[in-house]
């Protein structure tokens, strides 16, 4: 696994792509399989969604807010709403 942006932040980084990784690993083949029916994929999506706010879903954050914290300690957050305003991304691709 790789460095965060910031040393304080890899850590935190550690624990969440372990905890993703563990999560995405139950989460493929049953998805493949729920995806032949609309609601058995709709409710399947949701569970598993539940799950991982359950399991990752504070450690995500708190990396997140350290990330956050070190785009905007280097100034990279002026940058980025400069690509922001220059690319605006407004709806995902067809």
């Amino acid at each position: 696994m790789s460095q965060s942006l910031s040393e304080q932040c890899t850590p935190l980084k550690r624990e969440y792509d372990s905890c993703f990784n563990s999560w995405f690993e139950g989460y493929l083949e049953p998805a493949v399989a729920a995806s032949q029916n609309v609601e058995a994929r709709a409710a399947y999506s949701k569970k598993k969604a539940d799950e991982f706010q359950a399991k990752c879903g504070k450690v995500w954050e708190e990396y997140k807010a350290c990330v956050q914290r070190a785009v905007r300690e280097r100034g990279l957050d002026q940058l980025l709403a400069q690509a922001r305003e220059e690319n605006p991304l407004n709806e995902p691709p067809p």
